[in-house]
Parts: structure tokens; C-alpha cells; sequence
């Protein structure tokens, strides 16, 4: 049943609070008609809850034991079933596990990468056969994982990373993906392939620029590097010119 006031107790005629009031929106919810909602558990919700016990075969009470139902904040989906049919129930015993119905990715990264799990960052998630979709981090927090045979523990960060477009996502129930953090944004620069630079005789590095077939090394300061292209600045640059790439 839905409701965010956990299952915490047997709800019985007498019975007052939230989680009487959800029963009872619950029960309305299912069809079940003849008494009020409200946070008080009176006879006539006892009557609702016989019906409802009649029509799932069980012993009609007019009480709901602890335990026959959980309250959900939502729509969940069941992840494993851990009973048995026919097999006895055992109190505290697992019964099944859910999960939201919404799908998110999850990343783990280096302590030393914690600065990219920024809540709120956007990010781009490429997904198996249907391409790339933004994703924005919801929720990052810290784990430990613990070491195999003698090796020592380590921490990580998790992040919870939400997709802008659910049906890209398409069937998908788990899938391997890869998820690309923006580090730092530097707007309006020049950018030339990481293979087009060379190091200078003096010092640092520099660039071939041809000019009517006529070549020449620049020296250049570099600054970002993304998806194979480095940023670079210096006298004599302009967007448009020709770098050659040793080979």
C-alpha cells in the first residue's frame, strides 16, 4: 500500500494516527466503501477491512495484523523474491525486495574525484545500442568497500546519477554504461588535437602552423584537455589555421 508512515504496528478498531489514515486511503483507493478517512480505526473500518480480508481469502478479522502490509512512498518493482511458495514464513524473514520504478545509474569514483559528484552536475550517460542522454547527480555519498583476504579496506564515492529521458533507458534492467563528469567549462578557446603539439628545444610546447604551404612552430601554453583536443593560447594563433601532426 502507499503511504510514507511505516508499518509499525497491528491496526485495530480504537486505533488513531497517520498510519490509520493511509489504511483507510488505501482501502478507498482498492474500492472499499462505508466509513470515513480519517486518522481514527472505528467500526465501520473494521467492516472495510473484513471485505477486504474476504476477498484475499483470509481469515476475516477485522483487524490487519502486524506485518500483512508495508507502506511504500510509491509505485516500487520487485528486484528477487526470497520466499517459497508453500514454505513457512519466519518472523523477520524476507519475503521479497523492491526497488523504485524509476531508473538511475550508479557510479562509483576515487576519493580523489569526489569534486565531480557535485550534486546537481550534469553529466552525459552513453547507453548500450541507443546513444547518449544527459544525467544529472542526485545524490552522492561515501562507501567503504571492504579488502578481499588480508587487503586493506577501501573508500569510494557513490553517486546517484537520474537520466533526463526515462524511455532511453528503453528495457533495460541492469546494463554497464559510461558516464563523463565535466570537470572544469572554459568557453570561446582555441583547441588543436593533443597530437598536433610538440616539444620545443627551449622549453614547453608548441604547434606547426601551415600557411600556403609554408610551415612554422608557434610556441603555445595549454590548458584543458577533453575528448582528444587540448586548449592552447599564444602569440600568432587564430581560429581557422591549419596545425600540422607529426608523424
Amino acid at each position: 500500500m502507499y503511504g510514507t508512515v511505516p508499518a509499525y504496528r497491528e491496526l485495530k478498531a480504537g486505533d488513531e494516527g497517520a498510519d490509520v489514515k493511509q489504511l483507510e486511503q488505501n482501502l478507498k483507493a482498492l474500492g472499499y466503501t462505508g466509513f470515513t478517512v480519517d486518522k481514527e480505526f472505528t467500526a465501520s473500518t473494521a467492516s472495510a477491512v473484513k471485505q477486504w480480508q474476504e476477498d484475499l481469502g483470509l481469515k476475516e478479522t477485522g483487524r490487519v495484523e502486524f506485518g500483512r502490509i508495508v507502506f511504500a512512498a510509491g509505485e516500487v518493482r520487485v528486484d528477487s523474491v526470497d520466499a517459497t511458495a508453500a514454505a513457512p514464513a519466519q518472523p523477520g524473514g524476507t519475503v521479497l525486495k523492491y526497488t523504485g520504478t524509476v531508473r538511475v545509474v550508479v557510479v562509483q569514483l576515487d576519493v580523489t574525484d569526489q569534486r565531480l559528484a557535485k550534486e546537481g552536475a550534469t553529466v552525459q550517460v552513453a547507453l548500450p545500442g541507443a546513444g547518449d542522454v544527459a544525467g544529472k547527480v542526485t545524490q552522492a555519498y561515501t562507501v567503504i568497500e571492504a579488502g578481499e583476504g588480508q587487503g586493506e579496506a577501501e573508500t569510494k564515492i557513490e553517486a546517484i546519477v537520474s537520466l533526463a529521458d526515462q524511455k532511453a533507458a528503453g528495457a533495460f534492467d541492469q546494463a554497464a554504461v559510461d558516464v563523463t563528469f565535466t570537470a572544469a567549462e572554459r568557453p570561446d578557446v582555441l583547441t588543436v588535437p593533443v597530437a598536433a603539439l610538440v616539444a620545443l628545444r627551449e622549453g614547453g610546447y608548441g604547434v606547426e602552423v601551415v600557411e600556403n604551404g609554408v610551415s612554422r612552430y608557434v610556441a603555445v601554453e595549454t590548458g584543458l584537455f577533453s575528448g582528444g583536443r587540448v586548449e592552447v593560447s599564444g602569440g600568432g594563433l587564430s581560429e581557422g589555421m591549419t596545425v600540422g601532426i607529426p608523424r
